[in-house]
């Protein structure tokens, strides 16, 4: 195959995989609601997996403070092999069930918890005891798997299973199931966090101005939602601690700094609501 041929055979393989997503998305949904009540307890969302599985979920983990400015421990990752995992394979480590409970009790799963599990075949000893580690310490669990009838699926109180069809490289569960992996991880966080008021309307509100490019975007924010100018946006975002939640309730309630951190405060921070008031 020519290089074209190839990258054309491996597109339509892709399309496949959001088609395969929106017959499950009833799934998805019901996943959301339940990491949205379990965060909104005080608890943690914690990905686990093994290989490509292991990292897509590290990969959500750790984008989620500077997305959605949650605590760094909101979102966490546990993946076999531990953090070396996600620059060097360690694939013996997948098949050890010892491995996963061990690392999933260093992470001391709570009731208040929600725990997914990711695994391209559903069968990984390694997930598959961790889950069931966090399923007996109370945590609520979720499984998302590219199989039918796995054994990951039906130990989780909501299992997602998306049937993305064989790899165009056989057994290369990094191509397909992987993406869809990501999609679902993508729609899971950022519908949990939408659904706890992280967000105004589709706009990243929480979002942290530590460089150049997010301090851009912090400025348009307020400039759009509070309808002032450049200079004013800037300068309202300096006097509320570059924090963009603070400067718009500022800017729209037209109150101190201190008052629209108390609001807010009121509020557990959820902008929307803050605004009402």
């Amino acid at each position: 195959m020519s290089a074209l041929e190839v990258a054309a055979v491996m597109n339509r393989q892709d399309a496949m995989v959001p088609r395969a997503i929106k017959r499950v998305l009833p799934r998805v949904a019901k996943a959301i609601d339940t990491i949205a009540q379990q965060l909104a307890k005080g608890g943690r969302l914690i990905y686990v997996g093994t290989g490509t599985s292991g990292r897509v979920g590290a990969l959500d983990a750790v984008e989620i403070p500077p997305t959605f400015g949650t605590g760094p421990g909101k979102v966490q990752f546990v993946i076999a092999g531990g953090e070396t995992a996600l620059a060097k394979a360690t694939e013996a480590s997948e098949d050890s069930s010892n491995l996963g409970r061990l690392d999933m009790a260093a992470k001391k799963p709570r009731k208040s918890d929600v725990v997914v599990g990711i695994s391209a075949s559903g069968h990984t000893p390694y997930t598959m005891a961790a889950l069931e580690y966090a399923r007996q310490k109370g945590a609520a669990t979720i499984a998302v798997v590219c199989n039918q009838e796995s054994a990951i699926a039906k130990m989780a109180q909501v299992a997602i299973e998306v049937d993305v069809g064989p790899e165009v490289l056989t057994g290369s569960t990094r191509l397909k199931a992987g993406t869809a992996e990501k999609l679902i991880c993508n729609m899971l966080s950022t519908g949990a966090m939408a659904r706890l008021g992280y967000v105004y309307g589709n706009l990243m509100v929480n979002v942290q101005p530590k460089n150049r490019k997010l301090l851009q975007r912090g400025i348009a924010i307020v400039e759009e939602v509070a309808q002032v100018d450049r200079d004013l946006a800037l300068q309202t975002l300096r006097s509320a601690g570059m924090k963009v939640p603070v400067a718009l309730v500022m800017l729209k309630a037209k109150v101190s700094s201190k008052e629209a951190i108390r609001q807010l405060k009121k509020y557990d921070g959820v902008l929307r609501e803050a605004l009402k008031r």
